[in-house]
């Protein structure tokens, strides 16, 4: 034991390496890093290896496990949005609620008759199994850029969900535990969540006043906002937990949703200090909860445990996910995706292990009992005793098997089912990463677009990756750079770099070998625009751009500074016209129709030479291109509304 206390150090560091070198080799192969987690953890786990036993952290894995939990999920309620929850809100809800009930209960019934055990551990496993979790769902966002609304409705039902799921989950192992306390249920569940919503609220808030209004040093401010919020977020998990069992999951959800909700300093800081520590905690927690398991166990379950794989993935996924979305905003092909897109992580990983290890615990203490008691109850003692032991392996066995088979098909075909379904949006490809790059790269996804930046300048790379956007390294006129950038499902392609030469060998190749929709192009020499539109490709000049922005300044204040705001308040948008139930009406009636603050500036399109600016009695034909003028998020639904989606 000395032994291995001696090497514990190293082994930690050595679990954290594995999981930054898996951490990259996902990224690189495009695929979620948890694969790589869990195969990592289960060959250092091996009994024959002895690397990682049960006895390797002791007791303080549980609360290793259970800090690591709260740091993950405050990162990804951080991150949670309400303003992007409005993309799909009934669908949102009725994921967390109807969904997760149906996700309960039928995987419960799954398990009861797959391996003919009792209601209360059937009811357990359906429990952990509601979570999907951030911890999943997000690596597998990063390589699949889906819409808005679908990211939006996967990231909250993962957050809500790991809440929910760890709460019920303890509840209900309350009833299988013969150790814990009696309680009722509801009454347990609401102590537990109401004790989360409470500290939770407390916590960010008294975050909020220290970032807001406190002086945290004027060298050290933003190191100091990290730490604090780090801080908060264990502090949040910990009061909540001593006050209730499981409350601390629901408390940093709430702390990090509230805090990620209202604006105050270091915003960035704190976002990009979190997402770091956040990957270095999954890597070890995975790996060492893979660890843990005995491969024994995966294989016990058999194929009563292949039976509720298939039931989860391919019956109750897409049955909760095609009720939740009904009569939302999603296309079949969406709808299609999410049931596919369902793989459990950490939640299910971490309480499960903690449940097992708890009820082998008791196991082992009614043996101990047994060894000193004699006839009919010496033998009751060793059957509750092997009943306990039995459901421990089971329940390790059933839900890292759903997370094993869930990860490996659902994270590492997610992007491939994507692409089959078609519900990546069209690319954007812009070559040359330079200042005229990222500023309209900014503009493009502060819009929702799906951009990607061809750049060869390793500077320029990584001043591009720092600000968050996704870079193809590599020469725009290479074709085989355009095709791994995305170019066979772009829809524009914009070659912005200093060079007219490599701008006009951009656009050629975008025109002849990919079929580009629009190709725009920078002429930064104004002689060389009449070579770009010669070859039909939409030039903008430098020269000839900034005497507009500067006359704009000088004759059209107003819009200009309206103009340069657009995408933050105000939007321009131009959409065709598919909606049926509005070809032949006037504009005069189209008006009323669309939402507040949004109206119809131009009309174009195959019956306009030119773009026009619409009468009130003009009326609107399908195939119409209509640009829709006003504040964001009403021409957003106006887009809706106008393009029958």
């Amino acid at each position: 034991m000395a032994g291995s206390s001696g090497l514990l150090i190293p082994l930690v560091a050595g679990i954290i390496g594995l999981g930054v070198v898996a951490q990259v080799l996902a990224a690189r192969i495009r695929v979620p890093s948890i694969i790589f987690y869990l195969l990592v953890g289960v060959v250092i786990g091996q009994p024959g290896l002895g690397i990682v036993t049960s006895e390797t952290f002791g007791g303080a894995l549980s609360a290793i496990v259970g800090l690591a939990v709260a740091i993950i999920v405050f990162e990804g309620a951080y991150h949670l949005r309400f303003e992007r929850i409005r993309e799909a809100p009934t669908a949102t809800f009725r994921l967390v609620t109807l969904g997760a009930g149906i996700a309960l209960v039928g995987t419960a019934v799954a398990v009861k008759f797959a391996f003919g055990v009792a209601w209360d551990i059937s009811f357990l496993i359906g429990a952990l199994l509601v979570a999907t979790g951030p911890t999943v769902i997000t690596p597998i966002l990063n390589v699949v850029p889906v819409r808005d609304r679908v990211a939006t409705a996967l990231e909250t039902e993962g957050i809500v969900n790991d809440v929910t799921a760890a709460i019920i989950a303890v509840v209900v192992f309350e009833t299988v535990n013969p150790g814990a306390t009696s309680e009722g249920l509801l009454q347990a569940f609401a102590l537990r969540l109401g004790t989360g919503l409470l500290v939770g609220l407390l916590v960010a808030g008294l975050l909020y006043y220290l970032l807001q209004y406190i002086d945290l040093s004027p060298g050290d401010a933003p190191r100091n906002s990290r730490l604090l919020v780090l801080a908060g977020a264990l502090v949040a998990y910990a009061a909540a937990n001593t006050i209730a069992t499981e409350a601390g999951v629901a408390a940093v959800a709430t702390a990090g949703i509230a805090l990620g909700n209202v604006d105050h300093p270091y915003e960035a800081d704190i976002t990009e200090f979190k997402g770091d520590i956040t990957l270095l905690v999954l890597s070890f927690v995975f790996i060492a909860l893979a660890a843990q398991l005995s491969p024994d166990a995966l294989i016990d379950v058999g194929l009563a445990g292949i039976a509720v794989v298939a039931a989860v993935m391919f019956v109750i996924r897409p049955a909760l996910v095609f009720l939740s979305a009904r009569g939302d905003r999603f296309t079949r092909e969406e709808k299609l995706f999410m049931s596919f897109v369902g793989p459990r992580g950490i939640i299910p990983a971490s309480v499960a292990t903690l449940f097992a290890v708890e009820l082998n615990s008791v196991a082992e203490e009614l043996r101990t009992e047994a060894g000193e008691a004699s006839g009919q109850e010496a033998q009751e003692l060793l059957a509750q005793a092997d009943l306990l032991a039995g459901q421990a392996e089971l329940l390790l066995g059933t839900v890292f098997l759903v997370i094993f088979v869930t990860a490996l098909l659902e994270g590492g075909l997610a992007r491939t089912i994507a692409e089959k379904l078609d519900v990546i949006p069209m690319r954007v490809i812009i070559v040359g990463g330079g200042q005229v790059g990222r500023a309209l790269a900014e503009r493009l996804e502060d819009r929702g677009e799906n951009v990607v930046i061809i750049e060869r300048d390793e500077q320029i790379v990584e001043r591009a990756r720092n600000a968050g956007y996704t870079v193809e390294i590599g020469d725009g006129t290479d074709t085989d750079v355009l095709r791994s950038a995305g170019a066979e499902n772009a829809k524009t392609v914009v070659a912005a770099t200093g060079d007219d030469d490599v701008n006009l060998l951009v656009s050629q190749l975008a025109s002849s070998k990919f079929d580009i929709d629009r190709i725009i192009a920078r002429a930064n020499n104004p002689d060389n625009v009449e070579a770009f539109e010669d070859l039909g490709v939409r030039t903008i000049s430098s020269a000839m751009a900034t005497a507009w922005a500067i006359d704009n300044q000088i004759e059209r204040p107003a819009i200009a500074h309206w103009m340069t705001d657009v995408g933050r308040t105000g939007d321009v948008q131009e959409v065709e016209l598919k909606n049926e139930s509005l070809a032949g009406k006037t504009v005069r009636e189209v008006g009323p129709m669309l939402p507040e603050a949004c109206l119809i500036a131009l009309v174009s399109g195959e019956n306009h030479e030119h773009a026009e600016v619409p009468t009130a009695d003009y009326e609107l034909q399908l195939g119409d291109t209509v640009t829709l003028l006003g504040k964001r998020e009403s021409v957003r639904e106006g887009m809706t509304l106008v393009g029958g989606d």
